[in-house]
């Protein structure tokens, strides 16, 4: 008997919950991210930025590299600021069917030509005039500059897996950005495949 209670009261339990769920067919009607955290000051802004930077491996492609005795790092002095402009590259063989690297990790070689990584720190040869939008639009549509209308980034930018962070995500990402010493370093354009 004790057994035919629960059932029928898990069974109700269970209509219940569904037909409650299904009176909430809005989706405005669920709280937002942001209603579910409190809002993050700039310095925790600004931390949460430098965590996701770090974990998503930005500087792995981003920050020209020193030499340590565990091997290549980060150049404290560049962080994040792309490809050296007066970086010069060696002359590239035959590389088909291969992707190449550059020792400093910073200049890729591949069936789209020789793409360099952007700098990403405040200075104007950098994102220093980006605003917010801009910098959503390159994360979430692959776009340079983060402006519609113009070219896709190129490989191996991988910004169809950052696509998908949340916008708060980005807005740390971005002020952490923002708060980095600007490094003046033009980086150089891509070149085309059949140049390359």
């Amino acid at each position: 008997m004790k057994k035919k209670i629960l059932m029928i009261a898990l069974i109700g339990t269970i209509v219940s919950a569904c037909s409650q769920k299904e009176k909430r067919t809005n989706v405005e009607e669920y709280p937002t991210f942001a209603e579910a955290i409190p809002a993050l000051s700039e310095a925790e802004l600004i931390k949460r930025g430098s965590y996701i930077v770090t974990i998503g491996g930005c500087n792995d492609c981003h920050s020209p590299k020193v030499m340590t005795p565990q091997g290549p790092a980060p150049d404290p002095a560049r962080l994040l600021s792309g490809h050296n402009q007066n970086e010069k590259l060696p002359p590239v063989g035959d590389h088909n069917g291969w992707v190449l690297f550059s020792m400093n990790q910073t200049a890729y070689v591949g069936p789209w030509g020789t793409s360099y990584a952007a700098n990403l720190t405040p200075d104007d040869t950098g994102i220093g005039a980006w605003s917010f939008e801009n910098f959503k639009t390159a994360m979430r549509k692959g776009k340079l500059k983060g402006l519609e209308g113009s070219r896709d980034l190129l490989p191996p930018m991988p910004w169809q897996i950052y696509k998908n962070m949340t916008d708060d995500d980005l807005r740390a990402v971005f002020h952490y950005l923002k708060s980095l010493k600007p490094v003046n370093n033009l980086v150089p354009a891509p070149i085309p495949p059949k140049a390359s």
